[in-house]
């Protein structure tokens, strides 16, 4: 799938069958005499907007979102021009139809659904050969890399190679939501085996039969991995997707600080939950300096929206240890105590001193906290009784129920038990809420808000590494799009038909903040946006030069 620019045009048969060059029907007369497409296409000549016209009356005929799916995965498949102008012409209709939530339901079947590669699968196969490997994709300007494990995937747990479907669809919203060029990014599968018995029984199961290596194997493994991706392609931003909460954290701190890179679970997740915290803060007009929350889930989520909170505190003026006083944090087996000895090396500095406690609503008594934070994957743990104790605590509680695709609590929930007070976000778009005369806009904290954006200014300014306060800036950039009537309607995050224009706005931010703390590698322009707009891709076709 090589980009056309990067080599020349095939012809015939074969142009058709390269998706970054194919136009289909809108080739023209010209075109299918010089490039041999004659006898190959029905002779009507078409613009790309009835081509989509097409694609549109396709997708209303399909009887839900997975069938719409892998359609449009097909049609990435044959031509991308058209694919983009379709995503992009209704983000809000199309970004949960090519990522959460349908894309849960293509991890769990992906080896049942799989067409053609779309990326790279690196296994354990390939050790000692890594960067020879990279090597055999036809792209050279590769400059993201969104690669997963598959050890952790939107609640589903471990299921290893089916974990594809997310760097594929995570790096189509690079594209769809901010208009990062499309043949610059590469989805690769580290196939490392799976826990996951039943997978690996599967005769359809696209991945290695085995269990995943033991930690020094593993660490070996992905050191190659990292140091193949700085040869082969020295610019790129390594973006680290659904990898097992432990590994997850622990190899974000081994290279944050030597190659360009981040991880969208644990920096991409705590930017947008603290862009909604901001704005709902915003809304009752309170410092976050000021609260207490609590955490329902203490893995790699939760942890990366902690740290970042910290940090955002201190930037208000509290120091690191007052900041990690003002939150609470439980997991499945309880509050987080310094009694407990099951503790993690990124969980004990939350452990508190204090008597343990297992229930949720025991906490939010002794607490009183007045922000609410599930990231537990188990849903429905936000009960009736816990929003109503929230809610007698504070006059507008703040519940954020993040889990994918089983949120804590439902918008509707959260809206009914709290008498309409709450101010509530989830991982996934939940409809309107009707109460009475009144009308709820809840919103979506999702990392879509956020990593296209990032993606862009990395993209543009190719900054020497990814900081925290780079990850805080984007938080910022985001919620100040929000404006003041969409906060008087109580929503927390900009409207998603909006979104690739909100996602060019914080790049051009995050770009300033690039500037001018010195980290790009490029020279600063006289005109952040509009040099940044003359670099986004459009969807559209382009001539082609003919001998």
């Amino acid at each position: 799938m090589t980009h056309p620019t990067s080599r020349s045009i095939p012809r015939g048969a074969a142009l058709l069958n390269d998706p970054a060059a194919n136009k289909g029907t809108a080739f023209s007369a010209e075109e299918r005499r010089a490039l041999d497409l004659e006898g190959l296409l029905p002779p009507q000549i078409e613009t790309l907007e009835r081509q989509a016209e097409r694609v549109f009356r396709h997708l209303d005929a399909k009887p839900n979102d997975l069938e719409r799916y892998i359609y449009l995965s097909g049609l990435g498949d044959r031509n991308e021009t058209l694919f983009y102008k379709v995503i992009m012409s209704d983000p809000a209709r199309f970004v949960p139809i090519v990522y959460a939530p349908t894309l849960g339901a293509v991890c769990k079947a992906f080896s049942h659904l799989y067409r053609r590669p779309r990326g790279m699968y690196i296994s354990l196969e390939h050790k000692g050969r890594i960067a020879s490997v990279l090597r055999n994709w036809p792209e050279r300007n590769v400059r993201f890399i969104c690669v997963t494990t598959g050890g952790r995937i939107l609640g589903l747990g471990d299921i290893g190679a089916n974990g594809m479907g997310i760097p594929i669809g995570k790096l189509q919203l690079y594209t769809a939501c901010g208009a990062v060029p499309p043949h610059t990014t590469l989805p690769i599968q580290l196939d490392i085996g799976t826990t996951n018995a039943a997978l690996r029984a599967d005769p359809l199961y696209l991945g290695l039969r085995r269990e995943p290596p033991e930690q020094e194997e593993l660490d070996a493994f992905v050191e190659e991995f990292v140091e193949a991706v700085q040869e082969v392609f020295p610019p790129c931003c390594i973006h680290f997707e659904d990898w097992k909460g432990t590994d997850a954290i622990r190899y974000l701190a081994q290279y944050r600080d030597r190659v360009l890179c981040y991880n969208d679970d644990i920096q991409g997740t705590a930017a947008v939950t603290l862009a909604g915290l901001t704005t709902a803060l915003q809304i009752i007009d309170a410092p976050l300096s000021e609260q207490k929350i609590v955490f329902f889930g203490a893995g790699s989520s939760g942890l990366g929206i902690a740290d970042l909170l910290v940090r955002a505190m201190q930037r208000e003026g509290l120091s690191e240890s007052d900041a990690r006083a003002r939150i609470t944090m439980m997991d499945k087996d309880g509050l987080l105590v310094a009694s407990r000895t099951d503790l993690s090396e990124q969980q004990r500095p939350y452990a508190r001193d204090e008597a343990p406690a297992t229930d949720l609503l025991d906490v939010i008594e002794r607490v009183r906290p007045s922000i609410l934070i599930g990231v537990s994957t188990a849903g429905g743990t936000f009960t009736q009784a816990v929003v109503e104790r929230m809610s007698a605590i504070n006059t507008r509680p703040i519940i954020f129920a993040l889990s994918i695709p089983h949120a804590e609590c439902t918008a509707e929930q959260a809206y009914t038990w709290s008498g309409g007070q709450a101010l509530y976000a989830a991982g996934i778009q939940y409809p309107v809420v009707q109460m009475g005369e009144r009308t709820f806009h809840p919103g979506q904290a999702n990392n879509f808000y956020i990593f296209p954006g990032l993606g862009l200014a990395t993209y543009a300014t190719c900054p020497r590494h990814i900081t925290d306060d780079i990850i805080i800036e984007a938080a910022h950039a985001l919620a100040d799009q929000v404006d003041l009537a969409t906060r008087a309607r109580g929503r927390l995050f900009p409207p998603q038909d909006q979104i690739v224009e909100v996602e060019i706005t914080s790049a051009c931010r995050l770009a300033e903040y690039i500037f001018d703390h010195d980290m790009a590698h490029v020279e600063r322009p006289d005109d952040i946006r509009k040099w940044i707009e003359g670099m986004i891709y459009t969807p559209a076709y382009k001539p082609i030069a003919l001998d």
